[in-house]
């Protein structure tokens, strides 16, 4: 299974998409907060790619653009919460 990570926002909210083709296999959603930072909402893993460590992979793709991009993140979806809470690396980018 290939999979392929996409970023779209509108300047007020955005997606971090897993993509398996022209199937999306998950998102991370999320609203900006201010010019520097946004509040991750909902991580969702769909049918079929569950257990397969993607929900994390969103969550390190949206970390890298934030990190390439001086951006904060704060997660307030408790899975987003879950891994950095568990990821100390991800610190730099963790606005509380």
């Amino acid at each position: 299974m290939s999979i392929t990570m996409q970023h779209h926002e509108d300047g007020r909210a955005g997606r971090f998409a897993a993509m398996s083709g022209e199937t999306t296999a998950g998102v991370v959603t999320y609203l900006r907060i201010d010019p520097t930072a946004i509040r991750v909402e909902h991580t969702e893993v769909f049918s079929g790619f569950e257990r397969s460590g993607l929900g994390r992979q969103l969550i390190a793709f949206a970390v890298d653009w934030a990190r390439r991009h001086a951006h904060r993140i704060s997660p307030r979806c408790p899975f987003a919460r879950h891994v950095f809470e568990s990821t100390p690396e991800y610190d730099d980018v963790w606005f509380r």
